[in-house]
């Protein structure tokens, strides 16, 4: 069961599916089956201070200020086009707060396609999320769909060319 749960499929969800097709005592073992489990508890992702590495961006103003943070510092950005709305965009949320976490030489942004819908057309967003890695204000590469392997291979190459290349 606990393979459900890092689906993303809710605990509520898995309950009733389990109370319908197998009755209230399957439901009593799967709930202190899943306290036990590693996956269902607390972890590194859970904390404030990974999700404080990824910066929301709700105007133009503060994507063009991260950007020209960006080129001081000497940084690359991670803009995640993504909704509210979009289930693949929240099971991907907590590994892009890893990833931001864990490569400081990374500026994540998450960019609300809804709220900033023109700006969001400009970049050419066809599907949610969409990933961009910008290098001075310039796309180098781009990642469409939640493919947390993908994502994570690239974060790693473009944050390893970082820490060779002089500044």
């Amino acid at each position: 069961m606990g393979f459900l749960l890092l689906l993303g499929i809710s605990r509520e969800s898995i309950a009733r599916v389990l109370f319908v097709y197998m009755g209230q005592s399957c439901v009593r073992i799967f709930f202190t089956s899943i306290s036990k489990l590693q996956c269902c508890k607390k972890t590194d992702l859970d904390n404030d201070d990974a999700r404080g590495n990824v910066h929301l961006i709700t105007t133009i103003a503060s994507w063009e200020e991260k950007i020209s943070e960006s080129i001081k510092d000497h940084k690359i950005v991670l803009a995640n086009f993504s909704a509210n709305w979009c289930t693949p965009c929240k099971r991907i949320a907590p590994f892009y707060s890893a990833i931001a976490h864990k490569y400081p030489s990374l500026i994540c942004l998450t960019v609300d396609v809804d709220q900033l819908p023109e700006f969001s057309s400009s970049w050419g967003i066809k599907a949610t999320p969409t990933f961009f890695f910008l290098k001075d204000g310039r796309q180098v590469d781009k990642l469409i769909g939640a493919d947390k392997e993908e994502l994570k291979k690239k974060a790693a190459a473009i944050s390893s060319l970082l820490k060779r290349s002089p500044t």
